[in-house]
């Protein structure tokens, strides 16, 4: 779905966005989704004190499992886990959509793992 030229979404309440757990992670492993629909990632990111997460990422069009180790990103960490084939995603990962392209949001590398995003 290409979002770039949508219109605003309707107003949401302060505290629905502030319910949203953004947290800073770096990617430890990134491997091919197998079987996947669509091409997709398979991603363990590690958030410092909340441990290591995994997520499923369809983000192969700007990305590559190498260039994604050691990227430090930006995910939703309090969304119920979801079941993507066979693999439970636990986090959110969060990216600029246009097109079929996904720009991820990233940091600056001096952020500690776990940094939550206000």
């Amino acid at each position: 779905m290409d979002s770039t030229n949508g219109p605003v979404e309707p107003p949401v309440d302060i505290s629905a966005f502030a319910a949203s757990d953004m947290r800073v992670g770096t990617i430890l492993e990134a491997s091919p989704f197998d079987g996947a629909r669509r091409p997709a990632y398979v991603l363990q990111i590690d958030f410092g004190p909340l441990g290591v997460l995994k997520s499923t990422a369809q983000i192969t069009e700007d990305h590559t499992p190498d260039g994604l180790l050691g990227k430090k990103i930006v995910a939703v960490v309090n969304l119920p886990p979801k079941q993507v084939g066979p693999h439970t995603s636990r986090c959110l990962v969060l990216g600029a959509v246009h097109g079929k392209r996904v720009g991820l949001l990233s940091v600056p590398e001096n952020v500690p793992n776990g940094t939550r995003i206000r």
